[in-house]
């Protein structure tokens, strides 16, 4: 599929699939976007340690490397997991230059770093920060009671609804830990009412410039 690199309404810039005309990240802003939904409405929460995040579509690494510019900030230990299909490129990556747009000149290692360490295996990024990716698709997750918060950050149901089924949902709540949060800028009904069925329970927040509404979901049991 044909793709393309594009900025955004906050100047951040994403990647752009032309033959769905679906991006990575908001068109309304890339990096606002990110920070809404992934650190307002879901890493904020979290105060115990290690935090066991996992990302549903690393994609450009964005929700990653903000997430470990966060992990410095406020202190925290963290263990991502990022699954990812298809993996961007490092001419990409350049273009994308979200070092630059993040001010975060002094962890431009770590970013390219977290794109060129081998698939599987935990890397440690920093003394705080570990990584493993998978390069597999979102219904192939296994794991069981493992992570404390989900990005759930896959393309759109539009372009994608296998992605955002009860199949799928049932997948992250396994996943979860009791008590564990899944957060994601949709805030489809079809979306919600999946999640619904198979055990999350779930509200509905502010959504991100250029969304009304995104949605977190709890793991109660």
């Amino acid at each position: 599929m044909k793709r393309k690199i594009i900025t955004t309404a906050d100047g951040s810039k994403t990647i752009q699939i032309e033959d769905w005309n679906e991006q990575y990240h908001s068109v309304h802003g890339a990096i606002q976007e990110a920070y809404h939904v992934f650190i307002k409405h879901g890493l904020s929460l979290f105060h115990d340690q290690p935090l066991s995040i996992l990302e549903i579509g690393f994609g450009t690494g964005l929700n990653a490397l903000i997430t470990l510019l966060e992990s410095k900030k406020r202190g925290l230990d963290i263990v991502y997991k990022g699954i990812e299909a298809y993996p961007v490129v490092r001419e990409e990556l350049k273009q994308l230059d979200y070092i630059e747009a993040l001010d975060a000149g002094d962890m431009e290692h770590c970013f390219f770093n977290m794109h060129q360490i081998s698939w599987g295996q935990p890397h440690l990024i920093l003394p705080n920060f570990s990584l493993i990716k998978q390069q597999i698709d979102f219904r192939e997750i296994a794991d069981v009671d493992q992570f404390d918060l989900i990005y759930f950050d896959a393309f759109g149901a539009r372009v994608q609804p296998e992605l955002w089924t009860e199949e799928v949902f049932a997948i992250m709540f396994r996943a979860l830990k009791k008590d564990g949060l899944l957060v994601t800028y949709s805030a489809k009904g079809s979306v919600r009412r999946a999640m619904q069925a198979v055990g999350f329970v779930v509200e509905r927040l502010q959504g991100p410039p250029g969304k009304r509404e995104m949605l977190r979901a709890l793991k109660v049991s």
